[in-house]
This record gives C-alpha cells, structure tokens and sequence, in this order.
C-alpha cells in the first residue's frame, strides 16, 4: 500500500495551526442572537412560579422562554443508533429541576450583556426537595428523582423510575459460587472509581438559523450529526425532515459531545422567534451541566486454582447516571463485557448491575464508556489474587489471556478471538519496561521507591450488528474524486484515514481525495463517531464504495474503448486493455464523458455494519516513584503495546495511543467531580478540576504489535477507547508495589497514600 500503514499528515493540519476559520463559532452568522440558559440553584426542586417581565423589559432581549413555552414531550438527548436504549426522561425545560445547574429558563437577546442583565431579573420561586445523593441508598429510596408518570424505557432493561432504577440486569455463565468454593485462591474487593470531566478544547456550541424554506438548520459541534437531527426534531415535536445539521471541525470530543448538550437550547430560540442564535458553553458551564463519565462502584471475586489458572469472575457494578439517563444501560454493560473476556479459562461468571438515579449532573460517555471503569476493577483484582498466590502479575496475565482463535467469555459480541496479538503484546512490554529487573520495586535510598504495574485491556470495535458507517464516492469531471462522509473528525484524524484507504483502492494520489464533511442533507448516514467505529465500520463503508466504483470505471471504460469489461483492468490513471495495454482511455477523459455527455454520474453510496465486534488489544505498563513521607506520585515511564489491527495511520495511532494514557494517568491520579452537601459542584474550573500537564504524565512509549482483522478495512480494528484503559490498573499496581499500600478508590491522592503508609507502620 501507498498509503495505508504510512504515516501521512493530517488532511486538515496546516488549517488548524494557521488558525482558519473551521470550527461552530468561526461559522455561526454574525447577527447571532445570543442564548444563555437560567440553571437551578437547587438539587431536587420544582418551579413554583417563575416571573420574566423584568428580564423582556432589558433593551436588546428578543425571548425568555420557560417550561410554558416548549413542548412538553420526553425525549433523550443520547446520541446513539436505534434501539435506543436510554429512557425518555427530559423536557427541554421542565417544572421539575433535578440537580444544581439544570436548566430553568431559555434567554436570548442581541448582545450578551442585555442577557446577562436578563437573566439576573427572572424571579423564581422554588419547592425545595431533599435530595439523594449517595448511591448505595439511591436505589428504592422515597425520593424519586423521576416521580412522572410518563417516564418511559423503551427497551426493556430492568429501569423502573419508582425505583430510582435506570437499569438493572443479571447475566451467569455456570455456576459461579460451586466454582468459587473450588479454587485454591479466592479474593473480593470492591474498587470505586469517580466522576471525571471530558475537558476537551472546545466547550459545547451550537449555531442555529433557518433557511428561504423555512428548515432550521443546525450547526453544531457534535459527534453524532444525525442522531442530533432525530434528538432536535423530538424535543421540538417537529419532523426530523424539517431539520438539518452541519457538522464544522471539532475541537476534541472524547465522548462528551455524544449526547446532545446545547443544540436544543438555540434550536428552540430560532425555531420561536425566526432568528439566528448561538449558544457557546463557558467552561464554568462546561463543568457543571454537561456528561462526565458515570461514577461507579464495582465489587469484584475471583477465584484461581494453584497453578494460577482463573477459573470464576464475579463483577457486580453500582452505577450512578446522575439525574437523567443518557449512555446508562450501555455504559454499564461494558464494565462487565469488557474485563470478564480478558480471562479466557473462566469456566463461570457472573455479571450484575444496578444503575440508579441521584441527584447530581447527568452522567453520559467517556472515552472508555464504562470499559475504563470495569477494566481497572477487574485488572487490580487479578493483580490481588497473584499477590497472594506469590505470583508475579505478568505471569499470572499470560496464563489467562486472550489468545487468537481463543474464546473471550462474557463478551457477546465475538464468541472467539479472531485476531489477537496480546501475547506478544505483553512480551514486549515486559522487554521495552525491563520489567525483571525493576519488579517489583526498587528502593531509592533518598526517601523514594519505585514501583512497576502492569494491566491488560480490550475494547470493542464498533456496536456489533447496530453501528453503521456510510460512504460516498464520486469521480468528477477532472478526474478527482469526492469522498463524503457521515462520521465526525473531532480532531482524530479519520478524514485523514479514511482517505488514505480510499487513496489505496482507487490506486490515485491523495490530494486527489476531496473529503467532505457532515451535512444530513448529502452525506450517506453514519451512526456517528463513537463506540470505536469509525476506522473499523466507516473505513469499510469506504473500501465498499471504491471497488465498486472501480468496476464502474471499468465499465464505463470498457464502453469507450468498445470491448468487454473483462477484457479491462484500472491502474488510478488509465482504464486499459489487459491484452494490449495500448488501448486506453485517461481517468479525465472518463470524467468528462461522464459527467458532461452521457449522464451516467460515477458514483456510489455504500453503508456498512458489522455483526461482529472484534476487540483490540493493549498491554500497559507503569513506573512510579512515591515519597514515602509526603505520598507524592510521580509517574517515570509508561509503556504501551497495541494490537490494534493493521494501524492505518502509525503516527496518528500513536498519538490517539499517547492521548488517551495522559487522560488514564489524569483519572488515575487527579481528576475527581466533588459536590458539597448541597449538590453543588465544588471544582467548576481549571482552578479546581486537575487535568494533567505535560509535567504529569512523564515518558511515554508506544510500539504496536499487529494482528489482521479479515473484518476490517486493509485488517483494521479500533483504537480509540483502547488506549485509555490500562493506566488506572497500572499505575495503582505501581503504587502498591512501592509501598505496599493498595488504594481501590480513584484518584490515588497523596493523601491516600500518605495515610495508607502511616497505617501500615503503625500496624507493625
């Protein structure tokens, strides 16, 4: 291949650093009204009476919008392809405010100060409720976060809203406690990981107008364009044909721009008044009302014989969806789905869970989406259970990991491991960490310790038999060619990708490839960019789409040179006789008669979704130094081994790969969503929210290991949620090895540390 496996640039690069004009507020039209949205200063509480006069009296406001003025229809704002799985659960403002930060009226005005000065005038008078906050006493408590009566789960997934219950499920391989009782070596523990921010670059922001036919136009800065066409039209209670939406350059995502945050607010406004409009997130806002990854807590047992065999997984997870549903029964399934399969000799297992309502922001998707969660729990309880057996963690992972051709229990998307490269995954990790000679720790002699960590992770690679990409592909009258696309370059790269493929398959070079973004209107439907599924399902929408406009070339060759088209062959430049190579007709020349003399457009529209699928492969391994006074942790070296496949692009595989252990390392050590007693968020900024710096996240070193998916496009698989799996487990294994202190709640603070080592001596 040209281009597939090349480590070409970015299609867009030179745009972005040169600062064009690409993203939703670069493009929104200048005459924008202004939208703001008035928010709850109260958990659990119902509008009494709220009072606008004041605020429509300020010179400049054109609307103020409460609970009286939308519609009144539940809907959900996950993006996500039909079946739906979360409830119908929100209005687009509703009597009944369910945690600090929920949205209580719409303001929209020509500049911002007349709606800043508005909203400070809108009188509301509120019934205060007491709120639920914990957890463990959410699930079939008296306070119901969701007490209507319309309410509604589609699907039915174990929610019952009068329970506090958003999702509840059991699912058992064998018979886990006889099983249990039969291993040599057993343990259980419960490990809690909290709620983290997505913090990407660009904050949530929609533009909205409506064109000479009346259709209101969307553009916004989504991951999910088509599903956020379905999700305006409900909220609005119009037809999704009266909507349309454009998707400009994104400035990050990592999941939360999977649901949709802000496009019904300015919808609403320009659907009402007929005007322009814009909403742009503040940070503050950002922080306090968007989808931070679900918080949950995930007990854990399991059993191994005395060969260190593990023969029984049993995972219960307790996840809190906050105070709406989006991504709550699919996240969840994935803390099971993703960490049960990474022990293949697992006879019996057993997954259950509870998702439940509280009274905090709604939880949504995380890069991860719940894997990250189940993967830390399970990870650092095998690591638990090879302590205690006396066996080093490595060695314990590679009597029990996934093998190719091997099955992955509790993972029903594929039965077996079609493609894996863990083992050899794992063989280089442990040579590029000279993991023999630094496990497990090494004193330092000035106060300081060393410790190394290892951990195993896989994703998936799409939604199997539900995901769907889409491609679009056309010669035009130059010989050049149109690539459009229905998923969502959020700064990953897949434009680049997926025209690197179709570069590879039509033999032509890629400057040739014109890739146009999401429009709903003319792109082919995608599902969205999320779940892993861009490279792996788009990319073979694209692969579709070229070769069978390829034999569409050769026919249309094969017409002008008058012979048959099996007697052709294509090169990228000439269409020619395989018998006599002298006989040719150019690609241009193609292009022009085509488009221009006989009306037969070369194009094709192709869709693709996979009934399977297959996971990629990671194995992650940190070196930590910890002060044995003060509890710091400074992270040395991470090493990274993928198996993602065929990597289409090296280097931007290698920076998703870098990205995603600097947001495992911020988890794992930093990042933390804290509420007071009163519900409100105690880190709404960068002043209290600690993502890691550059400073933080120490070396990092990445090398792939290649297995080749026949599934996926040129042996592709996922590899975007992967990465950020095994730092949590790694690096809380570092710790523990360096000082013997094992910390089960994330983020691993100095102060748990600190404390840990101070137990531990006085126990002595």
């Amino acid at each position: 291949m040209k281009y597939v496996n090349q480590p070409v640039q970015k299609t867009d690069a030179m745009a972005l650093v040169t600062g064009k004009p690409v993203y939703t507020d670069d493009l929104a039209p200048k005459d924008s009204l202004i939208v703001k949205v008035l928010r709850s200063p109260h958990a659990n509480a119902w509008v009494d009476t709220i009072k606008t006069e004041n605020a429509m009296k300020v010179p400049g406001i054109v609307c103020v919008l409460t609970y009286e003025d939308v519609p009144q229809k539940r809907f959900t704002l996950a993006g996500q392809t039909a079946p739906e799985m979360s409830p119908d659960d929100r209005l687009i403002l509703d009597r009944h405010v369910r945690f600090v930060g929920d949205a209580v009226a719409i303001v929209a005005g020509e500049t911002e100060a007349a709606v800043d000065l508005a909203l400070k005038r809108i009188r509301v008078k509120y019934q205060v409720e007491t709120p639920v906050f914990d957890i463990h006493t959410a699930k079939d408590n008296p306070i119901l976060v969701h007490p209507e009566e319309d309410w509604k789960l589609k699907i039915p997934l174990g929610g019952d809203n009068k329970r506090n219950l958003c999702a509840s499920a059991v699912e058992e391989h064998g018979d886990v406690e006889k099983v249990l009782s039969e291993c040599k070596y057993t343990v259980e523990h419960t490990y809690h990981t909290r709620a983290n921010q997505q913090t990407m670059m660009e904050t949530f922001r929609t533009a909205c107008y409506l064109d000479h036919t009346g259709r209101l136009i969307v553009l916004s800065s989504t991951q999910i364009p088509f599903h956020v066409r379905r999700i305006v039209g409900r909220a609005l209670d119009i037809p999704a044909s009266k909507v349309r939406v454009i998707k400009p350059r994104i400035g990050g995502g990592f999941g939360a721009k999977q649901t949709s945050i802000s496009e019904i607010y300015p919808a609403i406004v320009t659907w009402k008044t007929g005007r322009p409009s814009k909403m742009i997130y503040s940070r503050y806002e950002s922080m306090i009302c968007s989808t931070p990854r679900h918080e949950m807590e995930i007990t854990v047992r399991a059993g191994a014989d005395e060969n260190g065999i593990i023969r029984a997984l049993d995972v219960y997870t307790l996840s809190n969806t906050g105070a709406y549903g989006e991504h709550s029964s699919t996240t969840v399934g994935l803390s099971g789905h993703k960490s049960i399969g990474l022990y293949r000799h697992t006879e019996a297992h057993r997954f259950a869970f509870d998702v439940v309502y509280t009274n905090v922001q709604s939880a949504g998707a995380y890069r991860g989406y719940g894997a990250t969660q189940g993967i830390f729990a399970v990870e650092s309880a095998v690591n638990e259970l090879a302590h205690k057996m006396g066996m080093d963690p490595v060695k314990i992972k590679e009597l029990n990991m996934p093998i190719e051709g091997g099955p992955l229990p509790g993972y029903p998307d594929v039965p077996y491991a079609q493609s894996c490269a863990m083992d050899r995954c794992m063989a280089k990790a442990k040579e590029m960490m000279n993991w023999d000679s630094k496990y497990p720790f090494r004193d330092m002699g000035n106060g300081k310790v060393r410790g190394v960590g290892v951990a195993m992770a896989m994703q998936g690679s799409s939604i199997a038999g539900v995901d769907v990409g889409g491609a679009d592909i056309k010669l035009n009258e130059d010989g050049s060619y149109t690539l459009a696309l229905g998923c969502t370059d959020m700064g990953t790269g897949c434009d680049t990708v997926l025209a690197q493929m179709a570069a590879d398959c039509l033999e032509t070079p890629m400057e040739n490839i014109v890739v146009f973004s999401v429009d709903t209107d003319i792109s082919p439907y995608d599902s969205g960019s999320y779940a892993s599924a861009t490279t792996y399902t788009t990319g073979m929408a694209v692969v579709k789409a070229c070769n069978e406009l390829r034999r569409k070339i050769c026919e249309f060759g094969a017409d002008m040179l008058e012979t048959d088209p099996k007697s052709v062959d294509f090169d990228g430049n000439y269409v020619f006789c395989t018998e006599d190579e002298s006989k040719k007709v150019s690609l241009e020349e193609i292009g022009i008669k085509s488009t221009f003399f006989n009306n037969r457009e070369l194009q094709v529209v192709k869709q693709h979704s996979s009934p399977l699928s297959p996971p990629p492969f990671m194995v992650g391994m940190a070196e930590v130094e910890v002060d044995k006074e003060t509890g710091s942790v400074d992270v040395l070296d991470y090493v990274a081994v993928v198996d993602c496949g065929t990597p289409i692009n090296p280097n931007l595989a290698r920076v998703q790969t870098e990205g995603g252990i600097a947001q495992g390392i911020g988890m794992a050590l930093f990042e933390d969503v804290q509420y007071t007693d009163k519900g409100k968020i105690r880190n709404n900024s960068f002043m209290q929210y600690k993502i890691p710096t550059r400073q933080d996240i120490g070396n990092i070193r990445v090398d792939f290991e290649s297995s080749y998916e026949e599934s996926g496009p040129f042996g592709a698989k996922s590899i975007g949620e992967l990465v950020i799996d095994t730092p949590c487990p790694a690096i809380a294994e570092a710790i523990y090895n360096a000082t013997g202190v094992r910390v089960r709640e994330l983020p691993i603070t100095p102060e748990k540390i600190a404390m840990g080592i101070l137990k531990k001596n006085l126990e002595k």
